[in-house]
Parts: structure tokens; C-alpha cells; sequence
């Protein structure tokens, strides 16, 4: 790496690849430690890949493998996980850098760490490195020659992943963990804390790497029989990434996937857990809401999917159509929209018989508020509609001295009545209206209708303003805890929290202390090893001892 003089320079460090595999020097995890940090900082830089690299980490996870008295010796441990990482960085951006490593014979040894040949954590820098690989047009086949196998493996690991994790590192004390798990978790410089947040990490990216690689076999309608099996597409509704990996799709990024194929739309149709859990992830805070949005509308533009998913999908989307962009898309409300009431006119002359009133009294109320209302306001002048807020305005004011003197019931009809009244253009005053609305569902024990308005509130307010409604949020926070949905009461907790912390000097703000608790709480709930230590004290089972390679 010193040599100044460039041909030299990389005629020795090619020698040095070929070499690194034949020899064993404690040096080694030096040298491999530093081309880590250099193919971290610089994944397009030519120089290596060019100069035999793929090979030459192929060749190290290999001798890991089958080598157990040598992996065990000094450092050598590190190894293989040092260069499946090194692999995994370099093919990530770059085709050229991936067809060279297919052509270094990289796929074989990584399957073998992802088989489970060494610990969980080579499997997750194993599964980082095949995804990329799968990722790319130019090396996708090379990783399809062994497909069933691949994704039978991702499968397994996305299920079973957290399990692993808890029961071979969480659950253990800390004496009982490998040392150079531990080490690799905190660079050396962690404590208990440390080690247990970095593990929490690892598991979730462990298990997004895993759908991520379902993903490329997915895009492709490839293997969709393996993927859409029943079991599997539960399990997906609570792979969800966690709060320490928001920016991987995971398991809805996934079933989005699935849902731009017929296969993929007809087993997810079927499945009414799923469908449910699309629908929360839609009325939510989270950062996959488009997608969790894009799947059930492209299960409602199926003919053979749609009457199968209205029922339950149908109040959940009427709350959303006035969201103006959203994921890079314009005008998804209007989407949203046309897309409910595609066939309404059917429905209205009698052509179409739905079986649930809900469903046909959701799609009535929606035609009414967005076609016939409008075209009739938009007929009004300037006067009428003035006169309309005014009135309105008296309603609300009616219902908050409802509200104040107890009489929840009398305060949600005079707030109805005046939502029934107020312009479609008052928008502000619509807010209001939905989240006080909201307020007395809450007292009333109401959470679906609670939902439905703060999430109204919530969409009108990314419209009127900049900002969003804050104590819609809260309220609907509150909502989902009702319901037992931890995850999004949580996503709506936080966001209301960011919402007041923007909103104020930072200086002396303080997190409110209801708000606060129901972090915490739902923090508990949401932990990515909540069900598994559930059931690892249900059983009194003790935790398999990690004893080297198998």
C-alpha cells in the first residue's frame, strides 16, 4: 500500500491477494480490517476488485468453513466476517465489480455461512453480499442457478432470525457470549447496553437483508410459489424493520412487491390478517405507508382481488382521500378515490349488489362528499359559503359547550352537523372539526371512529398547512393503543413528540410526561424480541450454546 510507483504498487498487492489464503499470519485481521474500512468509505474505487480481491476473501470464508482448528486459532475468527462484508460493499453499487466476483466464485463460500456454518452474525454480511449480487441484472442468474435453495434459506432466516439472535446472544449473560461477537458488535469500545442495542440492530438488518434478497427473486415473479406460501405472508405483517432500521422496505416493501403480480395479489387477497395489517400501516405515522397504500389499491384495481378485500379496505381508504403527494407520487388521494368508486355507478343503478351496508354506505357517503358535494359548492358565490362557515362555525362552538358540560353523545351530533355544513374549502375548520370529533369518540370508547377522524384531520392538515395536527396525532396515538396496535400507536406517539419539539424552542422543551408514558409502553410492546422472550420463558428453555463452526 506504500508503494509510491504504480505498477509496482499493484503487482504486489496482487500478489498479496493470491498469497493471504495460502499463508497463516496473525497479521491478517490487520490487513483485512483496513480493506473493510477502505471498501466501507470507497465501494466504486476500481483497484482492488480489478486485482483479485473477490477471490482472494472467497478463498478466506471458504478455509473458515472447513478449516475449524484454523478458524479458531489467534484472530482468524474475524475473518470470514471481514470478507463476506468486503464482498457485500463492493458489489453494491457497481455491475462490473458483482460479474467479477460471480466470475471469483464468491456465491458458493457465501452459502455456506448463510447455511449456518459459522454464527448469525456471517450469515448477516453473507446475506448483504447475495443480495447485492441478486440486485444486479448482469449476476441475478448466476444467483438463480441454486434459486429454490436461496430463497427456501431467506425464508428460514427471515423467520426464525430473531429467534436465533435472542436465544445465541440477548438471552445469554454476559460471560456466556462469544467474545468476538461482542467485540464486532461495539468495535471493542461497548458495554452490556451497547452490545444488547447493537444486537437488536443486527437482528433486524439480518432479517431485512433476508426479505431484501426475496425481494429480487419477487420483482422478477420468480419463486413466488416459495414466498407466497400462507404462513410466510402472516409472518411478513410483523417484520417491519423496528426503529433501529426505518429506512429498509421490510416485510410491507416486500408484500408491495407481491402485489404487482396476480399470484402475489390472489394469496394476499386471501389472507384477511394481511389485508387488516395494509390497512393499519396506511392510516399510520410510518414511513411505509405509501407502500403499504400502492398494495391495497393495486388489490382493488384487480377484478379478481377486488370484491374479495372492498369490505375491508374500502372505510380504511375513504379516510385518505384527501393526501395530495406521497412516496414521489402526486395526487394520491385522488387516486385513492377513483379507484373506490370505479365501479359506483353500478352500485347506485342497482348493477352491482354488494353484500356488506358498511361497504355501500362508505362508497355512498364518499361519492356524496367528493362529486355531488363539490359540484354543489362549486355553484355556490361568495355569500353562501361565508354563510355556511358562520353557521357552522356556531355548531362547532354548540358542541364544544357539549363536550364541556359532559354530554359526549350531543357533542359528536353537533359536530357532525357542522362538518355536514362547513365548505369542502374551509379546510382548517374541517381539522378541527374531525379531531374534536375524534376527541369524543375516544372518551366514548370509539377507537375505529376515532381513527377515521384523526386520520382525516391528519390528511387535511398535510394540505391546509406545513405542518401537521399535532393533537390529531396524539389523539390517534391513543386510538391505536385502544385497539392493542402497539406499532403505530408508537409511529403517531413519536411523530407528535418531533411535531412539538419543531414546533417550539428547543431550548427548555420538555417531552410531555403522557406522552412520555406512552412511549415507554409501547416501546416495551414494539421490542424486536418481545414474542420471543414471550415464548423463551413460556417454555424455561435453556439456550444453545454456540460451540464453533458446525
Amino acid at each position: 500500500m506504500s508503494e509510491t510507483i504504480p505498477p509496482l504498487r499493484r503487482a504486489k498487492i496482487a500478489r498479496y491477494f493470491k498469497q493471504m489464503p495460502l499463508r497463516d499470519h496473525q497479521e491478517h485481521i490487520l490487513a483485512l480490517s483496513g480493506l473493510w474500512k477502505i471498501a466501507i468509505t470507497n465501494p466504486n474505487d476500481p483497484e482492488f476488485p480489478s486485482l483479485g480481491i473477490f477471490r482472494c476473501m472467497a478463498k478466506l470464508i471458504q478455509k473458515g468453513v472447513t478449516n475449524k482448528d484454523w478458524l479458531l486459532r489467534c484472530q482468524n475468527m474475524y475473518i470470514p466476517y471481514y470478507a463476506a462484508h468486503i464482498i457485500g460493499s463492493y458489489t453494491m453499487n457497481k455491475p462490473g465489480f458483482a460479474d467479477k466476483a460471480v466470475k471469483s466464485n464468491v456465491f458458493q463460500p457465501l452459502m455456506e455461512l448463510i447455511r449456518g456454518k459459522i454464527s448469525w452474525v456471517e450469515k448477516r454480511v453473507a446475506l448483504r453480499a447475495l443480495g447485492h449480487l441478486a440486485s444486479h441484472e448482469a449476476t441475478f442468474e448466476a444467483v438463480a442457478e441454486h434459486e429454490a435453495e436461496v430463497v427456501e434459506a431467506a425464508i428460514d432466516i427471515a423467520s426464525t432470525c430473531l429467534k436465533e439472535v435472542y436465544e445465541k446472544f440477548v438471552a445469554l449473560k454476559e460471560s456466556e457470549r462469544l467474545e468476538y461477537h461482542r467485540n464486532l458488535l461495539t468495535r471493542g469500545h461497548g458495554d452490556l447496553e451497547l452490545e444488547n442495542r447493537k444486537a437488536e440492530e443486527w437482528a433486524s438488518q439480518l432479517q431485512c437483508w433476508s426479505l431484501y434478497l426475496l425481494d429480487c427473486f419477487a420483482c422478477r415473479e420468480r419463486s413466488l410459489e416459495l414466498i407466497c406460501k400462507k404462513r410466510f405472508l402472516k409472518d411478513l405483517c410483523g417484520m417491519w424493520g423496528g426503529l433501529v432500521n426505518p429506512t429498509s422496505p421490510a416485510g410491507i416493501g416486500l408484500l408491495r412487491t407481491l402485489c404487482d403480480t396476480q399470484m402475489g395479489r390472489e394469496s394476499v387477497a386471501d389472507l384477511e390478517e394481511v389485508v387488516v395489517n395494509l390497512c393499519n400501516v396506511s392510516r399510520s405515522s410510518d414511513d411505509r405507508q405509501h407502500m403499504a397504500i400502492d398494495s391495497l389499491l393495486q388489490l382493488l384495481r384487480d377484478p379478481v382481488t377486488r370484491y374479495k378485500v372492498l369490505d375491508t379496505t374500502a372505510p380504511v381508504l375513504a379516510d385518505l382521500v384527501e393526501l395530495r403527494s406521497m412516496g414521489g407520487k402526486p395526487k394520491v388521494g385522488q387516486a385513492i378515490m377513483q379507484t373506490l368508486l370505479q365501479d359506483y355507478h353500478k352500485i347506485k343503478f342497482g348493477e352491482l349488489n354488494l353484500k356488506s351496508e358498511r361497504t355501500k354506505r362508505t362508497l355512498k357517503e364518499l361519492w356524496e362528499l367528493k362529486v355531488e358535494r363539490v359540484k354543489r359548492e362549486s355553484l355556490m358565490n361568495e355569500e353562501e359559503i361565508r354563510e355556511k362557515k358562520v353557521l357552522a362555525g356556531i355548531l362547532k362552538q354548540e358542541g364544544n359547550r357539549e363536550f364541556g358540560s359532559g354530554d359526549i353523545e350531543k357533542a359528536v351530533m353537533k359536530y357532525t352537523e357542522a362538518l355536514d355544513l362547513c365548505p369542502l374549502k374551509t379546510k382548517k375548520e374541517r381539522i378541527v372539526l374531525h379531531s374534536n370529533r375524534a376527541q369524543c369518540h375516544l372518551l366514548l370508547r370509539e377507537p375505529e371512529a376515532a381513527l377515521s377522524d384523526t386520520t382525516r384531520a391528519l390528511c387535511l392538515s398535510n394540505v391546509a398547512s406545513a405542518c401537521v395536527h399535532s393533537k390529531s396525532l396524539w389523539r390517534r396515538s391513543q386510538a391505536y393503543d385502544m385497539k392493542g396496535l402497539a406499532k403505530e400507536s408508537l409511529m403517531d406517539c413519536l411523530m407528535f413528540i418531533s411535531d412539538r419539539f419543531g414546533s417550539r424552542e428547543r431550548k427548555g422543551f420538555k417531552i410531555p410526561h403522557y406522552a412520555a408514558r406512552m412511549v415507554n409502553k409501547q416501546m416495551n410492546a414494539t421490542w424486536l424480541f418481545a414474542s420471543v422472550k414471550l415464548n423463551w420463558n413460556a417454555t424455561q428453555q435453556e439456550p444453545e450454546r454456540f460451540c464453533g463452526p458446525k
